[in-house]
């Protein structure tokens, strides 16, 4: 461990200037990449009350501009040198940016939301869905924690339905677009797709196998010892933090899909005691951040091309499991923007929840 990340793990307290949380000063960390552009456009688009705007990224960004409210906003090289008077940091440029300098920013005052898979599973650090668990920013130490997006999606139906009837098992496979693994894979997955309709040859450079109209295993390291990538694994675990179920009984597979933007997720759960599709259906027509997508008669239900650049997340396929005689196991279908409600959406959430509960 650094030791700027051991100072963040062992201080009590903040030392730093006390962020101003009515009109505070932002900076997103990392402002050039797929995400970043995204929490831009969600600061704009949701209003957000801040007195000014900063963004980082690499040298090679510096000095280039983006629109935000009307005016166009200098790109500044990150550098420690250049992080003073910052409130709230929403960072979105790797683990390892996030390691170096997350841990600087919150000694300094700042408040630190981290979109990366750096401080996660940190018991000190909030992992925070808004929809869930917001109550768990009370606790944050400057630094809190986005979920990883198959997380997210996957789970924030899930939250109302298990407030009513506790979830017991819960079975999740992913069909995860080009947009979870930046704007790199999105640019392969168009070149890819044009090469193979005009019969070329396409020499895949950012993800392991040939990505149009193909589908294989999420593009992260396997454990030898349990056989899960660490997509799944991260998906399990998380899942069980945000919920506070440690011993919560969860699976997960993890697929890419040549799709450009929005994952969808096929959910199967177990609660507690019997539960009909038809009061899922009820609880999650009623969800905070969900739309209910379940037309059986005309076989329309939730799917990327509606998902894409909505911050809802899309639920249907809502159905009894019939492998379940005690009738307390159900199966849905979720599809959301990974780059949004996945990411930069809650991201922004979390910031929001902060000024609320400040104010």
């Amino acid at each position: 461990m650094c030791s700027a990340v051991a100072a963040v793990a062992q201080s009590p307290s903040r030392p730093g200037r006390q962020p101003n949380l009515v009109t505070p000063v932002v900076a997103l960390i990392g402002a050039t990449g797929a995400v970043g552009v995204e929490m831009v456009q969600c600061l704009e688009k949701r209003r957000f009350p801040l007195a000014s705007l900063r963004l980082f990224a690499s040298a090679r960004s510096a000095g280039q501009t983006m629109p935000y409210a009307g005016r166009n906003i200098v790109i500044e090289e990150l550098r420690e040198d250049a992080l003073d008077g910052i409130d709230i940091a929403l960072f979105s440029a790797g683990s390892g940016i996030s390691k170096r300098f997350g841990p600087l920013l919150a000694e300094r005052g700042t408040i630190v939301i981290d979109n990366s898979s750096a401080f996660r599973m940190r018991a000190d650090v909030p992992l925070v869905v808004p929809e869930i668990n917001a109550d768990a920013l009370a606790g944050h130490r400057n630094i809190i924690a986005n979920p990883n997006c198959a997380a997210i999606l996957s789970i924030t139906p899930l939250w109302p339905i298990h407030r009513v009837n506790p979830i017991k098992r819960l079975i999740l496979s992913t069909y995860q677009a080009a947009s979870g693994a930046g704007a790199a894979a999105m640019q392969e997955l168009r070149e890819a797709t044009r090469a193979h309709l005009e019969d070329r040859e396409y020499q895949h450079t950012v993800l392991p196998h040939p990505y149009a109209f193909n589908v294989f295993s999420h593009n992260t390291r396997i454990d030898p010892a349990t056989g899960y990538n660490e997509e799944e694994t991260k998906v399990m675990e998380e899942t069980r933090k945000i919920f506070n179920e440690p011993d919560l009984r969860i699976t997960a597979t993890c697929v890419r899909v040549p799709v450009l933007r929005a994952h969808c997720i096929s959910v199967n759960f177990e609660c507690a005691n019997p539960i009909s599709a038809a009061e899922v259906r009820e609880i999650v027509s009623k969800a905070p951040g969900v739309k209910l997508v379940d037309d059986p008669e005309n076989n329309y239900f939730p799917m990327p091309k509606d998902a894409s650049g909505a911050d809802d997340l899309l639920v249907g396929r809502i159905r009894q499991d019939v492998s379940d005689p005690t009738g307390r196991s159900v199966s849905l279908f979720v599809a959301g923007d990974q780059l949004l409600k996945g990411a930069a959406l809650n991201a922004v959430q979390i910031a929001e929840a902060l000024l609320t509960r400040a104010n």
